[in-house]
């Protein structure tokens, strides 16, 4: 859902981090359809390669969107990439989130939900915000304050 949102609120080029895993393929297919490019990789497998790259697009001006709670989780954390790639790039934080009143939710670690049909989803983004006046531990707990906001828990 989060590419409709997007579409809404940003219009510029956005590189989205998905893994190298065959769902991660699924993936990067799909969010072709709505014009995203993929950064391939996550921080099991070419994390030193896949986070040169976002600061890269981040200072040509590009957006990267990934989910900060790396690909294990566990839920509702937030990794290192996110503070790292903020803080090299000087870029801003946008957090984006989505709540259906109807949907079906997997008993999977990450609690991955999925809307019913016909269900009204509301769609959030948070005003870009700078972590470079928090210490790595600050950032963190502010990041997740800010996805949180909003969640589906």
């Amino acid at each position: 859902m989060q590419p409709f949102l997007y579409k809404k609120v940003r219009n510029k080029s956005v590189y989205a981090m998905i893994s190298e895993h065959s769902d991660g393929e699924a993936i990067s297919k799909l969010i072709k359809f709505f014009k995203f490019n993929s950064i391939r990789g996550s921080s099991r497998k070419g994390a030193v390669r896949v986070l040169l790259l976002a600061i890269k697009r981040l200072r040509e001006g590009s957006d990267v969107a990934l989910s900060p709670d790396g690909p294990k989780g566990p839920r509702h954390s937030v990794a290192n990439g996110i503070v790292a790639m903020a803080r090299k790039s000087n870029a801003k934080i946008v957090t984006f989130n989505y709540k259906p009143d109807k949907y079906w939710q997997f008993k999977s670690w990450d609690r991955f939900i999925i809307p019913k049909p016909f269900s009204t989803i509301e769609f959030f983004a948070s005003e870009p915000f700078s972590i470079n006046h928090l210490s790595d531990a600050e950032a963190k707990i502010y990041i997740r304050e800010r996805l949180l906001k909003n969640a589906i828990k």
